[in-house]
């Protein structure tokens, strides 16, 4: 899995957290943690802190890039959906496990949730979405 599509995203800020890595870009961030993380409430409070520091007034994506193995509190899906400008939500993983694990995630967050072998595919899908979004905010 690559994290740059072809063409050259620029990092605008990269956090390093306790559990991982966010790297935000314009108008999208990806989120990589640690093996054996697990991403609780509190954690997501940073992430979502990220956000609000990079796009308060503006939609974006997120993209978790799952290279390594975590767990997450599903209940973090419930103040995710809250966030109306996060548009598009993209899980990046080759491993069948993540695959399952998807399904239940995706019972809880409700919103645009989709789940992606190849990181390029995801990123064009959190694009495509965030055009969408931005068509429906001029009319």
């Amino acid at each position: 899995m690559r994290i740059a599509s072809n063409k050259k995203a620029i990092i605008v800020r990269e956090y390093q957290l306790d559990i991982g890595t966010v790297q935000v870009f314009e108008d999208y961030m990806v989120a990589t943690f640690e093996e054996g993380a697990t991403m609780t409430l509190e954690r997501a409070y940073q992430i979502i802190g990220i956000s609000e520091i990079h796009f308060r007034e503006k939609n974006f994506g997120y993209i978790s890039l799952r290279k390594n193995s975590y767990a997450v509190d599903p209940t973090i899906y419930n103040y995710l959906r809250g966030m109306e400008n996060l548009k598009a939500f993209a899980i990046v993983s080759k491993k069948e496990i993540d695959m399952h694990n998807f399904k239940i995630e995706k019972l809880f967050y409700k919103k645009n949730m989709e789940f992606f072998i190849e990181f390029d595919n995801a990123l064009a899908w959190v694009k495509k979405k965030l055009r969408k979004g931005k068509k429906k905010d001029k009319v």
